[in-house]
Order: structure tokens, then sequence, then C-alpha cells
């Protein structure tokens, strides 16, 4: 057995593991991540291979540095930060060197093998945490005054992508903003539009519904919030930022 599957074990029977808070009641591992995703977040083979920029910018089709710092230019340095998923590549890292050491950075994921790794990469940011926890069920620690989440709507199923939506807004604070980085529908003409169409029917299944439907439509209460949205890369890619008023 790996270290990783001992410590993934481990975390699911509740047992502490340094470096993560874990909380067993919301550990749990969702049936959609063991169906579609196992290969990619639950395998510590899929990890190696997938959890290096030039793989991340391969799979983004050079624009991962360009969507990250799209992402980086909405959170002001200082300020305290969640974000959403423990994403491959150094987002974590560059989020982290961004708001320094007078900020605070919290990473949250469902899978304890992505929190170890995670963990990991943030070692030498003592103001930054990673713990266990489904960012469809946020826990209360408070409000943040960014929240980013960057390519996790497209990997869940609808339930989820509400509950997602619903509990980021809920924690941001007066003034803060949440920053959703992900799909979003190509131009009709796009070359690789029948690429994408063929990657999401073989790989990505919830993934295509982000091309019919706004991310702002999963908010229960998108009115509360100013809300811009903007497409790179001939409309493949969005940025939707909401900020809640002071």
């Amino acid at each position: 057995m790996s270290t990783d599957d001992a410590l993934v074990r481990a975390e699911r029977a509740g047992a502490s593991v340094p470096g993560a808070a874990v909380r067993p009641a919301l550990a749990e591992i969702p049936n959609y991540l063991r169906d579609y995703y196992h290969w990619a977040y639950l395998s510590p083979v899929g990890r190696a291979v997938f959890d290096h920029p030039l793989i991340v910018h391969g799979i983004l089709w050079g624009n991962y540095l360009r969507l990250m710092q799209a992402a980086l230019e909405e959170v002001t340095p200082g300020s305290r930060v969640l974000q959403t998923a423990c994403v491959y590549g150094h987002l974590s890292a560059r989020l982290a060197e961004h708001i320094g050491s007078d900020g605070h950075l919290e990473v949250i994921d469902i899978a304890p093998i992505q929190v170890r790794h995670c963990q990991r990469k943030l070692d030498r940011f003592p103001w930054a945490e990673v713990r266990v926890e489904d960012a469809a069920r946020l826990g209360d620690r408070g409000d943040y005054d960014a929240i980013v989440c960057f390519f996790l709507l497209h990997e869940v199923p609808e339930d989820y992508k509400s509950a997602i939506v619903d509990g980021i807004l809920s924690r941001v604070a007066p003034g803060g903003r949440a920053i959703f980085v992900d799909y979003h529908e190509p131009l009709r003409l796009h070359p690789l539009r029948p690429v994408m169409t063929m990657v999401f029917s073989l790989l990505e299944p919830f993934a295509k519904r982000l091309w019919t439907r706004e991310i702002a439509s999963y908010a229960s209460d998108a009115s509360a919030f100013t809300h811009t949205k903007e497409t790179v890369f001939g409309g493949l890619y969005q940025k939707v930022v909401f900020q809640r008023p002071e």
C-alpha cells in the first residue's frame, strides 16, 4: 500500500493526520467523483501524471497562466481567501504568494489524497492551510474577502453546482468577491468546439451544461450581488465575478 493510500484510509476512518484538519462527517467521497474521476483525482498515478503546470497548460490549450492571472487579479493582497478545490498546477502557491503573509489562505477538497498533496505544496507558507471539506457543504468558519472556484463547477452534477454556488456566495464578506473560472460555450465556428464536445462526452459528463446555463443561474439570490462575466479564447472559458455590496 502506498503512503497516500494509507493516508486516505486513515483520514476516511477519522484519524488525525498532521497538516490537515479532517472533518470525518464531511469527508465521504461523493459517488460522482468515484464513478467518473477516480482515475484523475483519487489515484496516486493520476495525481502524479496530471499535477504539473505544463500538463495543465496543455489541457487548457495554452491558457492556464492567462486564466490563473485572471483569477489572481480579483484578489487583494493581505485578504482572507478560500480556494474551493486543490486544483492541479501551482494556483494555490501563487495565491499564497499573492496575498502575502498579511493574508490567510484556506484550501479545501473532498479528497484526502488531494489535501495531503496540496499541503506539501503550501508547506513554505505558514499563512496557508489545507483541510478536507466538501465545497457543496461549507462549514461556518466566517466570511472571506475572496473565494476562488477554479474549474470545479464543470466537474460536478447540477445539484452540486447549485449547492457550491450558493454555499460560496453565503460566505462572501461585505465588499468581498467570489471568482468562478471555468468552461463556457465557444463560438459556433471555434475549431476546438468539436474536440471539446468529444472530450466532454468521454471524460467530463457534467461539463457541457455550462455551455447552456449561466453560472449566475445556479445562485438562489444572485440579485444580492453585482456580477460580471468575461469570456476568453473564443468563448471557451469564462470568468464570472460576484461582488457583495459593502
